[in-house]
């Protein structure tokens, strides 16, 4: 008997989780045409999908998950979906949850990264952090280190979890814009020297200052080389207003004129700036899976990242791995990857070959198995 599944997507247009909703619907709109899916979003991202199959229904859902009232509304909400389960891709589950649902975690990073622990606010979230997890019938952890973290630091117990691997989304696997197009990309941007790029939020544990600081280490050690003597540095995907401590790290390493934040772009111009890049460099301290790594590998360039976390698990040997706690283990592996050719033609081939194990389809598969599991 076909299954009727609900899946939150009111954030389908965030950055990072935005892709994950998007990428698993389609892919389980492309494998199961048995199962009833509804689709929960608010009606600005009724946009975001098209050319779902008929067993995928619409619903509209105003409130964010961020009010307080949502504990309660939501759950009566979805009752009146009448769904066999639910699933809620991310770890922000309301406290009168209907079950069963499956819910989706990404990383441990607002329990690792807490700045005030002991405050009244902080200790309200790590409940509601644990509760979802805990009534969850399934735990969907995106790589092995997220599930030991939910296992050792939460207690959720091991048969409860299931590890199942994002993928980078598919359009970056094809070639970009022919080399006019990207050209004119890049003129947009005034971009006319050789840059290294960072691409992800801005959050604490991503580690931005110290990427920053290796950067300007990079940059005096390379000041009289051919290629790479007026190297820069490009960061996508946040504004630099909302944190000081970058904003004092660029001024500190004076490197004002050097590094340049761009905010969010289209695709297109990501896939661009990606495939130009001399190096991708992502000293993350913690991440509960590391997908900008793997769009980057999709696109041809060579990564250096973190030999902690889930990163060496997702990037394998396909990239040089620093320690992100020291700033010049961070500049040596840049430094690496810009003058050694051979290393760069052996990153770029592995990099595609990597990113190329991470399949969506492969993913809603797994995905799909869990509901029928839950439910069965």
């Amino acid at each position: 008997m076909p299954l009727h599944i609900v899946i939150d997507a009111r954030r389908i247009r965030d950055f990072g989780i935005g892709t994950y909703i998007r990428s698993l619907i389609v892919a389980l709109g492309c494998i199961d045409r048995e199962n009833r899916y509804t689709i929960v979003s608010n009606a600005a991202g009724l946009g975001e999908l098209t050319g779902l199959p008929e067993n995928f229904g619409r619903a509209i859902c105003n409130r964010s998950d961020h009010a307080p009232l949502d504990h309660l509304a939501f759950p009566i909400f979805l009752r009146g979906l009448s769904p066999d389960l639910v699933h809620i891709p991310l770890n922000r589950v309301p406290l009168m949850m209907i079950r069963p649902y499956v819910v989706t975690i990404h990383d441990m990073a607002n329990l690792l990264f807490e700045e005030e622990a002991s405050n009244m606010r902080m200790q309200l979230r790590r409940y509601r952090f644990k509760r979802g997890l805990m009534r969850a019938d399934r735990v969907i952890a995106v790589s092995e280190a997220t599930k030991r973290d939910v296992e050792n630091i939460l207690g959720v117990p091991s048969e409860r979890i299931c590890r199942v691997y994002n993928a980078p989304d598919p359009g970056f696997f094809a070639r970009a814009a022919n080399g006019p197009a990207q050209q004119q990309i890049l003129e947009r941007y005034q971009i006319k020297y050789p840059y290294l790029l960072y691409a992800g939020p801005i959050r604490r544990h991503k580690n931005v200052p110290r990427l920053v600081e290796a950067f300007a280490v990079v940059r005096d050690q390379l000041a009289a080389h051919p290629v790479y003597g007026d190297l820069r540095l490009v960061i996508i995907g946040d504004t630099i207003s909302r944190y000081p401590s970058v904003r004092q790290a660029v001024i500190k390493s004076r490197v004002e004129h050097a590094v340049r934040f761009l905010g969010f772009v289209p695709f297109e111009t990501l896939r661009c700036f990606y495939e130009s890049a001399a190096a991708f460099v992502f000293p993350s301290r913690h991440e509960g899976f590391g997908l900008p790594p793997l769009e980057a590998m999709a696109c041809g360039a060579p990564v250096v990242t973190s030999n902690v976390s889930s990163l060496p698990e997702v990037v394998g040997d396909a990239a040089v791995q620093v320690n992100p706690e020291n700033v010049f283990d961070i500049a040596r592996g840049i430094r690496e990857v810009l003058q050694d050719e051979e290393l760069r033609a052996r990153l770029i081939r592995r990099g595609r070959e990597q990113a190329a194990r991470f399949s969506w389809n492969w993913t809603a598969r797994q995905v799909l198995e869990i509901y029928r599991d839950v439910v069965g």
